[in-house]
């Protein structure tokens, strides 16, 4: 049985503010039925009911870090609020869903797994909240500078791939203080718009304070890497080919996993899984043998029809030298594969 998922594909080229006008108005409708949906979605799944007003000191805070570190996405943020009929704190509460939903320490299924090889990246996306009916495939950017970006519900990034051969791809981890900084997939989308490379993303990885713990994966032509982010510590580890789940893998960040037993153990097989099925993929394996690895069990993870669990939304398949995105929404197992292509 094939599923069958609405996917928005907004194209946006030009300055910020008109990049971000441009994203807004094509998903308008959309985005504000969403955020009238128990605020998007968070009353469904906090235990405490929220609001734009009860929450718009903390909104105020991250905001003024991202104009601070991101100026320019600040302006896109600007863009898309005027272009969807949003309020700028409706539009920045978009960026910030998990950062507000804090650590989720109830047992669970699965989150993200994700790994790379020279040229490639591939991972699923599992998220709460049934998020796979809000997928957009942004490609934006301004003169040979482009980029693929998987979004969701308003997100200005998530993980994607650039016209310079870098893909840039992340994980769930717990750890630390969460507070006012960078939202990570914020982060992410500064990585696709301004670095190169692995090694440019490290350096630029490192200018940003983040609000909430990640591990970011990087892939280029030549390379991959993890980068491990608490706070304003980092761990990065290159490697030939790197595999990462939602465990901490730096020796001194381990003991800082604030993982409960039930998901850090479905962390450590599904990082078993995909390091098994790296291993049997051929160099140059097409975008459907890399989704027969993210489709299979304990990696896939399959809706359980509570929307407060973790399960698989979508998995993706980045293509560094040839700058293709391969995606498949929703379960992987029962959608069939859309491609795009700077």
């Amino acid at each position: 049985m094939t599923t069958t998922f609405a996917v928005a594909h907004v194209v946006a080229h030009g300055e910020p503010y008109d990049i971000g006008f441009a994203h807004g108005t094509a998903l308008k409708e959309r985005l504000r039925a969403f955020l009238d949906d128990g605020v998007a979605r968070l009353n469904h799944l906090l235990p405490t009911a929220v609001s734009v007003d009860s929450l718009s000191g903390d909104i105020a805070a991250h905001r003024a870090e991202i104009i601070r570190s991101t100026p320019r996405l600040a302006e896109e943020l600007s863009g898309f609020a005027a272009g969807a009929g949003l309020t700028p704190d409706e539009a920045t509460l978009l960026q910030l869903r998990r950062e507000i939903m804090g650590y989720q320490r109830i047992p669970t299924r699965g989150d993200c797994t994700t790994y790379a090889r020279p040229g490639v990246l591939a991972q699923t996306v599992d998220l709460n909240g049934n998020l796979d009916d809000q997928i957009a495939i942004l490609e934006v950017g301004r003169g040979d500078r482009r980029a693929l970006v998987l979004s969701f519900a308003g997100l200005l990034g998530y993980l994607g791939v650039n016209s310079r051969g870098l893909a840039v791809g992340l994980n769930l981890v717990l750890g630390g203080q969460w507070g006012p900084g960078v939202p990570p997939y914020l982060a992410i989308r500064h990585l696709l718009d301004t670095a190169t490379s692995v090694e440019s993303a490290v350096s630029a990885l490192r200018s940003l304070h983040f609000a909430t713990s990640r591990t970011i994966v990087l892939a280029d032509a030549t390379e991959t890497a993890w980068v491990e982010v608490i706070g304003d510590e980092y761990r990065v580890m290159t490697a030939p080919e790197s595999v990462h789940t939602n465990h901490f893998l730096a020796p001194d960040f381990t003991s800082r996993d604030e993982l409960n037993v039930f998901a850090r153990n479905s962390s450590l097989r599904r990082l078993r899984t995909a390091e098994s099925g790296l291993r049997d993929l051929p160099a140059d394996a097409a975008p459907d043998a890399h989704f027969a690895v993210l489709s299979q069990p304990p990696i896939c993870v399959a809706d359980d029809g509570d929307i407060r669990r973790e399960r698989t939304v979508a998995a993706v398949v980045l293509d560094a030298k040839n700058g293709a995105l391969h995606l498949r929404p929703g379960n992987p197992r029962l959608s069939g594969t859309r491609s795009f292509t700077l």
